[in-house]
């Protein structure tokens, strides 16, 4: 390796190798070590000693699920500004001080989790440096009052832009449809952010970034006793905290239809309700099941039904997100406005038929060998390692679950598969979302009247 490169270059061009490596040979399922910090975080550690790289996340339940009702995306800015100011440097110091380290920051926001990952080189001087300023950004943050306006301000901007799209039309009206009084119903608008204001994000961060709620996940060419020391260096300046707050479960769906309005020639249809948790028992049949119904692509049931035998969408997919709590089931597609009635129609048609019949032993063959056949991808990189072991980390699940994967997937039969679809999916009690398509119906009528 030439050693005159930058350090960014340097990381890159040792990303460009791990692709190369992964390409020439499959990853076995790696092993996971697990304990408890003396800060009180939990910590995730695989030893991979292939490159000189660390990859580093720290979880905390500090998604958008903890957001105060009345101050949506709340979480988001105290996440975003975390990089804003900490310590003793401002924002340009921090963007100065990791590109010297050839540090890579990043890291999010979802409904449960909020997250810091870093990636930086394993030598000494690198890793060291480049884990003390991770560690004074989770624990030091210094919310700077300009940079929160500034935020807020483009926050703003984003989301009148995206009002104007059906598309973020539809998925706002789902969410609130679905999970109605659920934290996970909430969505971000022009007066919950302007309700923000920087004691909020203080408050919020000293409440929910803290020792005992953390979730520290280490891939990479290190040993134990270094993975110990960073957990520790990353968490021993938070607040020790509790346990983190439970999120209660949300209320069975009732059925209903929501039109939005919008001049797009596209209707945006999303048909869902309540789905399934991390960790939940119907976890594989559920799975197996979507595979086949939307999930699958080209070699879905929807797909065949919708596009392939009728030509009335582009895409069609269906999902479970598993979280927290039970995350959303949902078929999503698009057609012209004037053909919604029956896309609708003929989705029902074809979620009801595979839940009261279920898969066929091809259909069930098929998607079984698939899952398996791609599981192996999931863990090419260490960077894929690192999101699917800080999963397991964060829900609390067994330490096996990437090794049972497969045999769980090969175990599901025909009628798992059914029981779970029955048991789990009740298609009276879909909630339905229509935005836009007005234009594609303006059109017809125009047509129409024409003489």
């Amino acid at each position: 390796m030439n050693h005159s490169l930058p350090l960014v270059r340097r990381l890159r061009a040792l990303a460009l190798a791990a692709l190369t490596l992964a390409c020439g040979a499959a990853r076995a399922v790696p092993a996971i070590e697990q304990w408890t910090a003396p800060t009180g975080a939990k910590v995730q550690f695989v030893a991979s000693h292939e490159l000189p790289m660390i990859d580093i996340q720290v979880d905390f339940a500090a998604g958008s699920a903890a957001d105060p009702a009345d101050k949506s995306g709340l979480a988001s800015l105290t996440r975003a500004l975390l990089d804003a100011g900490a310590g003793e440097l401002d924002e340009q110091a921090i963007s100065e001080h990791g590109a010297d380290l050839g540090l890579i920051l990043d890291g999010g926001v979802d409904e449960d989790r909020a997250s810091l990952t870093l990636r930086t080189l394993s030598a000494a001087s690198e890793r060291d440096a480049a884990v003390a300023l991770a560690a004074t950004l989770l624990t030091r943050p210094t919310f700077p009052e300009t940079v929160l306006e500034r935020e807020r301000a483009r926050a703003l901007a984003g989301l009148r832009e995206s009002l104007t799209k059906p598309a973020v039309l539809a998925g706002r009206a789902f969410d609130a449809a679905v999970y109605a009084n659920h934290p996970y119903g909430r969505n971000i608008s022009a007066e919950s952010l302007a309700a923000i204001r920087r004691d909020d994000l203080v408050a919020f961060h000293a409440r929910h970034y803290s020792a005992r709620g953390a979730s520290v996940t280490i891939v990479g060419d290190l040993d134990r006793a270094m993975a110990e020391k960073i957990a520790i260096a990353l968490t021993r300046d938070l607040p020790a905290g509790g346990n983190a707050e439970t999120l209660p479960p949300p209320a069975p769906s009732q059925s209903g239809l929501t039109r939005i309005a919008n001049p797009s020639a596209q209707a945006h249809i999303l048909i869902g309700q309540p789905g399934m948790r991390r960790g939940d028992p119907d976890y594989f049949p559920l799975l197996v099941g979507n595979y086949i119904l939307g999930g699958g692509g080209f070699t879905s049931r929807l797909m065949s039904e919708v596009r392939e035998k009728r030509g009335l969408v582009y895409d069609i997919h269906s999902y479970f997100e598993p979280r927290r709590a039970a995350g959303p089931f949902q078929i999503g597609l698009q057609t012209r406005g004037s053909q919604s009635e029956l896309a609708l129609k003929v989705v029902r048609d074809t979620l009801a038929a595979f839940i009261s019949q279920g898969p066929t032993e091809k259909e069930l063959r098929m998607a079984r060998d698939n899952l398996i056949g791609g599981f192996g991808l999931r863990l090419d990189a260490n960077a894929k390692i690192l999101g699917h072991v800080s999963i397991i980390g964060f829900y609390g699940l067994p330490l096996d679950w990437l090794e049972r994967y497969p045999r769980e997937v090969a175990a599901v039969d025909r009628a798992a598969v059914r029981d779970a679809f029955t048991r789990r999916i009740h298609p009276d009690k879909l909630i339905t979302v229509i935005a836009g398509g007005d234009g594609d119906k303006a059109e017809g009528e125009r047509a129409a009247a024409k003489p």
